[in-house]
């Protein structure tokens, strides 16, 4: 199976918009993850889970 070539399109895909939401899913974020998913060659969504450690 061979991989897609990326095209000009794909190249441009970090915009300032997208590189903001990016930046806002990480700002304050002390544990947890940012995930990205991808759909062809494309980011469609971002989501952040945040984990809440307690002193116990």
């Amino acid at each position: 199976m061979s991989e897609p070539t990326p095209s000009a399109d794909h190249a441009s895909a970090l915009t300032p918009a997208l590189n903001a939401q990016l930046s806002a899913a990480l700002a304050g974020l002390r544990f947890g993850s940012v995930e990205i998913t991808v759909h062809d060659g494309r980011i469609v969504q971002i989501e952040r889970r945040e984990k809440v450690r307690l002193n116990g």
